[in-house]
């Protein structure tokens, strides 16, 4: 076997090693990061469920299984396992890989599967990504409404609180909308994802959402206990940049 053979050999050897150290350096270096992150085993979505099907039927159809995460990525009210849902029935359509929340079960409304506060009235609207909080909303999460109003010849654009603390009690699966602005050579198509989310209001906040939605761009924030959030007089671009 000539030198020059015995080289190239030489080389194929030293650059599979290379390359398997590497992949195993690289595996390491992961199961060391998931593990410094406090691993949690979770409840994800195996197969689409639907608003309706019983925990149980979703486990005997092998809708679920089980991840490991690690904390940091955990949702709140993720499940750890399915018992406490067996007997309870979808409220929202799951989605193939989403972590399962407690709050996606409850028990079926027999008129239209929604479990609407007492006294309070059902109101949708459809929003992008960012006005629903990059899709972090869920049913049981309180949010407050806001609405971003342009100029006029007699005002400012501003933006106000219309409501203060309402709860979501469902949020419909992400869809993609294509959107186009321009003409000609210069049209330009965005691909925008949306959601429905259905908020449970009484009848004037129901009438202060619709009104807000068709003249104004609405947005929510999520808030708990603890967030701060009150009436005021808004904000418009002489106080933009104030205190």
């Amino acid at each position: 076997m000539g030198r020059r053979t015995i080289l190239i050999i030489s080389a194929i050897l030293v650059a599979a090693l290379g390359t398997g150290a590497v992949f195993l350096y690289a595996n390491n270096a992961q199961k060391q990061a998931v593990a410094d992150q406090n691993p949690v085993t979770v409840v994800v979505a195996k197969a689409p469920i639907q608003i309706g099907t019983t925990g149980k039927t979703a486990s005997d159809a092998g809708a679920f299984e089980f991840k490991t995460l690690p904390a940091s990525a955990l949702a709140p009210g993720a499940l750890a396992d399915t018992s406490s849902i067996q007997t309870l029935v979808a409220q929202v359509p799951v989605q193939s890989g989403q972590q399962v929340l407690s709050s996606m079960f409850g028990t079926l409304n027999a008129s239209n599967g929604l479990q609407i506060p007492a006294g309070k009235v059902a109101s949708s609207l459809q929003l992008g990504d960012p006005q629903r909080v990059a899709g972090f909303l869920a049913p049981g999460s309180q949010v407050a409404v806001f609405v971003t109003m342009g100029e006029t010849a007699t005002q400012p654009a501003f933006t106000r609180l219309v409501l203060t603390r309402v709860p979501v009690i469902a949020v419909g699966p992400a869809t993609v909308t294509a959107r186009t602005s321009g003409s000609g050579d210069q049209a330009n198509t965005e691909q925008i994802p949306t959601a429905i989310l259905t908020l449970g209001v009484s009848q004037k906040e129901a009438e202060k959402l619709g009104l807000a939605n068709e003249v104004g761009k609405v947005f929510f924030t999520l808030v708990d206990k603890d967030s701060k959030v009150a009436p005021s007089g808004g904000t418009d671009l002489n106080h933009l940049f104030t205190s």
